[in-house]
């Protein structure tokens, strides 16, 4: 099986059908404890064929939060109204759009927003299970606990055939010794790849003493629960001497209520980032029809004024979230 590529070349990673096998256990283990009753996979059709369980990545949550924010921001209710009334229009509602019959949802690929995990728990009453892992571990190797509020906004703790521990990344400033231990995750067990296709000295650098090195920086939680908080791998040096961890800020971004997806970029030789950037359809049209401004999607997204629109409001919730100066984005290109 070969990885996505996200970060570098994709490498054909071989997986034992042990490790297949230790997965599918890990993962029948996982459920039993979180949804206690029979188990229905999740089939295309949500409305008609009603799944049990559903699972999705988190641009997926995200969308759905959105959709329901705007709706909820267009007018407001009476207090004494609102529980009720939520309940019947806007509770009940995203209840149906998921087939009104799940009762565990499930979540990887990518930190799903600890606002987006709990506005989910609380309008839908599901179980939301937050997960972590790689084409290297057979796919899932951590699962946050269902109904461990203490787990929300992290990818829980390691399912059973998984060691890990932290490696600290002094360059980086993470020290897994510390007392709050931050460090890269390194992963042991029975459903670990058996190395690189072809690629002997890729499995040398990865592994190393039977511990597989992620490239992800995990913080360890006192429930013994895991943060994934950083990428190894994605930092680079702005002319000022300044290393920045571009998937940390990517994700700040990311929750600009304007974008739909963005991509970070600096070097050694700009004082300041740049980031490309997929705006919200609606949200950029509603804001040019406001203002007068005229065109289709392609060619608002060339339009100088709306550039500016989006990096003022990239740059506004950069603040919001205390990002520092030089995290700040200098041009953005729609």
């Amino acid at each position: 099986m070969y990885t996505s590529g996200t970060t570098g070349e994709p490498k054909g990673v071989v997986l034992t059908n042990a490790a297949f096998m230790g997965e599918v256990l890990s993962m029948d283990q996982i459920l039993v404890e979180t949804d206690k009753e029979d188990i229905r996979y999740l089939i295309e059709d949500l409305l008609v064929l009603k799944p049990t369980i559903f699972c999705g990545v988190p641009r997926v949550y995200e969308s759905i939060y959105r959709g329901v924010m705007e709706k909820i921001e267009a007018g407001g209710l009476r207090q004494d109204e609102a529980a009720p009334r939520f309940d019947r229009l806007v509770f009940d509602k995203i209840k149906l759009a998921f087939g009104g019959q799940v009762r565990l949802m499930l979540t990887g690929a990518a930190p799903l927003p600890k606002h987006v995990k709990e506005f989910l728990r609380v309008t839908c009453c599901y179980s939301l299970s937050q997960g972590y892992g790689l084409t290297e571990s057979s796919a899932g190797c951590f699962t946050s606990i269902a109904n461990v509020h203490s787990m929300v906004g992290t990818v829980g703790v390691p399912m059973t055939t998984i060691e890990a521990r932290l490696e600290s990344v002094p360059e980086m400033g993470y020290d897994a010794l510390a007392s709050v231990p931050r460090g890269e995750i390194c992963l042991r067990g029975k459903t670990l790849f058996s190395g690189y296709h072809k690629r002997e000295d890729l499995t040398k650098y990865v592994l190393v003493d039977g511990w597989f090195h992620t490239g992800d920086i995990g913080e360890w939680q006192p429930d013994g629960a895991m943060k994934v908080i950083d990428r190894k791998k994605n930092i680079f040096k702005l002319t000022q001497g300044e290393y920045v961890a571009v998937e940390n800020i990517e994700g700040v971004y990311s929750r600009c209520p304007l974008v739909t997806s963005i991509w970070i970029y600096g070097n050694s030789f700009e004082s300041f980032l740049v980031a490309v950037v997929v705006p919200e359809r609606k949200a950029l049209e509603d804001w040019a029809s406001s203002n007068q401004e005229t065109g289709d999607f392609s060619s608002l997204c060339n339009k100088t004024k709306e550039r500016k629109y989006i990096l003022d409001e990239l740059n506004s919730t950069a603040r919001i979230h205390q990002l520092r100066g030089f995290e700040m984005l200098g041009a953005v290109h729609l």
